[in-house]
């Protein structure tokens, strides 16, 4: 289902289109995003063209990283429905995907956390899932498998989860992200029970 969001049927001047991927596998265009979720995908000039979307690419691209997914899984111990719910928030899937903020790939690292990780191209989907998963690893272990804490940490930071005495900051995109991954991996994957990720 395609649900379409502001946007414009015309425009004299240059339109930059984001999209967003909800919990629900729904895909929204905008040219007007209400929060840092939507990633930018096209400039259109005169009158809006709405970008091609192959919504064949997602569930493609799912079966065609499921194998490295399950193998980074059990390499760190991470539950491989945590990783395809993250990824499924994160990118969709798509191993090209920029976000406002600079976040590329699967799992969207940013600059830092790829060189943290020694994820030398973040456009290279098996050096982009094993950074991410690296650090969705290391959060668990940092926040003691609290999965709402290291989901905050991901997006927001790990620092800023501890400014605020070690809870979720209140920041309307990071509460959203929390609450839709954790809905995404308990409904449609497996229920968030114990996640058992901080045994080493």
């Amino acid at each position: 289902m395609l649900s379409i969001g502001c946007v414009a049927s015309e425009r004299s001047e240059a339109v930059e289109i984001y999209r967003y991927v909800d919990s629900k596998g729904r895909v929204h265009l905008t040219d007007r995003p209400p929060h840092n979720g939507y990633q930018l995908m096209q400039k259109a000039g005169k009158g809006l063209r709405a970008p091609r979307i192959n919504f064949r690419d997602k569930e493609a691209n799912r079966k065609r990283f499921a194998g490295k997914i399950a193998e980074v899984a059990r390499q760190y111990r991470v539950p491989e429905e945590l990783i395809h719910a993250v990824i499924t928030i994160e990118s969709a899937y798509d191993p090209n995907a920029v976000s406002r903020a600079g976040a590329v790939g699967l799992m969207q690292l940013m600059p830092a956390t790829a060189k943290r990780y020694g994820v030398a191209n973040r456009r290279d989907p098996s050096a982009n899932l094993t950074g991410g998963i690296r650090y969705l690893k290391d959060l668990l272990l940092r926040f003691d498998s609290n999965l709402e804490l290291a989901l905050a940490g991901y997006n927001a930071g790990e620092k800023a989860v501890e400014k605020f005495g070690n809870r979720i900051p209140p920041f309307a995109e990071t509460q959203s992200y929390v609450r839709k991954v954790l809905e995404l991996y308990s409904q449609q994957f497996a229920e968030p029970s114990d996640p058992a990720l901080a045994d080493t």
